[in-house]
């Protein structure tokens, strides 16, 4: 092995390594093992794909794609990233954001096994950025509506009592989003709301004010991440 492929090998693991820790820091499926992984494997494979469509070419065969079997990493990868895609019991799909950082890590991965390694580090710079700075300067700066969160809310009230007077207190103070109504079969009905919650109704204060509500005999509140 040369140092060349060496250089592109450890470029792809500190690479991988920056997306894993920023994953792990937040407490994401995707870790810092996982995504090494990802970016070396893909690192050897666009090696393997350069080198092979030079020293397997002889006359009759030389039109060989040096970029052929990376390009199969691409799609790949993508079933990698379709675990850590959760649907929650509330219909709220999340886990898209590190799904696309397992497909970042691979195309990361891909650059350094190409040689590209200036464009590979401002592209993880650039990468780490979007995903940690930018949505906190947006929400800053940008319209009241970006510093909503969502809040899953699900109410136990019971049968006899009228659901328009719950549903026009919450939608007084809230967006509701999703609205799921059941009979659970004991004299009581299940309610369960998707809310988009302004920035001063922290999930603690959602969680006493859906308490107050007079009807209500059980309240679970969980703020969803994004």
């Amino acid at each position: 092995m040369t140092l060349d492929y060496t250089v592109k090998l450890a470029a792809a693991l500190i690479l991988g390594l920056l997306i894993g820790v920023d994953r792990q820091l937040r407490h994401k499926p995707l870790g810092m093992k996982t995504s090494m992984v990802i970016a070396v494997a893909s690192c050897l494979i666009t090696i393997v794909s350069i080198e092979a469509s030079g020293k397997l070419a002889h006359p009759g065969m030389t039109n060989m794609d040096p970029m052929r079997l990376a390009a199969q990493i691409i799609s790949g990868v993508g079933f990698i990233g379709a675990g850590v895609i959760l649907r929650r019991s509330n219909d709220v799909i999340s886990g898209l954001t590190t799904a696309a950082m397992v497909w970042s890590a691979s195309a990361l991965g891909i650059a350094a096994g190409a040689g590209f390694y200036k464009e590979a580090f401002t592209a993880v710079c650039f990468i780490i950025v979007a995903v940690n700075l930018v949505p906190f300067a947006v929400r800053a700066f940008g319209p009241s509506k970006l510093r909503e969160k969502d809040i899953s809310v699900c109410l136990i009230v019971d049968m006899a009592d009228d659901l328009a007077d719950i549903m026009a207190s919450i939608r007084g103070e809230h967006q509701v989003k999703h609205t799921k109504i059941r009979d659970r079969g004991d004299g009581h009905k299940e309610i369960c709301l998707v809310l988009s919650s302004a920035e001063r109704y922290p999930t603690v204060s959602v969680y006493e004010r859906m308490k107050q509500l007079k009807p209500v005999i059980s309240v679970e509140v969980e703020s969803i991440s994004s």
